[in-house]
């Protein structure tokens, strides 16, 4: 079970692909943060990617985009240049963000596919919990946003 609408979102610090940490306290955007099991899987490339097809339409909203994933920042940075993702993928070699957001897998201890919409306030206003359904990720939160 994902996180409900309209609780706090935890805070958390995550190092990312910029070479800098991302912090959730300081922001000031709304941001979509999704869970993903592991780079270069099928699945997973192909979520990002429909994120990357569509990041103007995200931009021109000023709604960051981060991907997490239990991945290394060294895998990450081959992953995101590899296909050319315009957003940053944040590092959760712990697993303790993707626990604190409800998206870690129980005894296999890898993250699932969960998105979350997050306002400038740090509030959760939306969420799409579907681990089989990487495609409607990016159609859910379209949705979402139109709806917000």
């Amino acid at each position: 079970m994902s996180l409900k609408v309209g609780s706090q979102a935890p805070i958390f610090t995550l190092p990312s692909t910029s070479g800098d940490d991302f912090s959730l306290a300081g922001i000031n955007e709304p941001v979509i943060l999704y869970f993903y099991p592991k780079d270069f899987t099928p699945g997973c490339t192909k979520e990002a990617c429909s994120f990357r097809d569509n990041f103007d339409s995200f931009k021109g909203l000023d709604i960051k985009i981060l991907g997490i994933s239990t991945d290394t920042i060294s895998t990450h940075q081959k992953f995101k240049k590899k296909h050319q993702l315009p957003f940053e993928l944040l590092a959760d070699v712990t697993g303790d963000v993707c626990k604190k957001y409800d998206a870690l897998m129980p005894f296999v201890k890898i993250p699932k596919r969960v998105t979350y919409l997050i306002d400038q306030k740090g509030i959760i206003r939306g969420v799409h919990d579907n681990l089989f359904g990487y495609n409607s990720h990016i159609t859910k939160m379209i949705e979402m946003i139109k709806t917000t």
